[in-house]
């Protein structure tokens, strides 16, 4: 893997879901196996899914959907960023 590059489509689940993931912002996000996740900064609970082709969706209730591409990152102890439909880019580390 190298920087920017886009995490393969069969791995999307498996980088999801390995650890808890911690934003700039100092918000929190776990993704359980089972398709829920926990995003804290209000503890709002979402759903997500994989679309096989390297993209995961979330869906904020009530009405409110993203679609994310996952790419890697190689800073210090990164993780990857996922930003919808490329116009946001969201940073999110692994916590240690």
């Amino acid at each position: 893997m190298s920087d920017g590059e886009a995490v393969a489509p069969a791995l999307v689940e498996r980088v999801l879901t390995v650890g808890e993931l911690v934003y700039a912002d100092g918000a929190t996000q776990v993704f359980d196996t089972n398709g829920g996740t926990t995003y804290v900064e209000n503890g709002r609970p979402t759903q997500w899914h994989t679309d096989g082709d390297g993209q995961f969706g979330s869906f904020w209730p009530p009405s409110h959907r993203n679609t994310y591409d996952l790419r890697w990152s190689r800073t210090a102890s990164s993780s990857g960023s996922a930003s919808p439909s490329a116009r946001t880019r969201f940073d999110g580390r692994y916590r240690h």
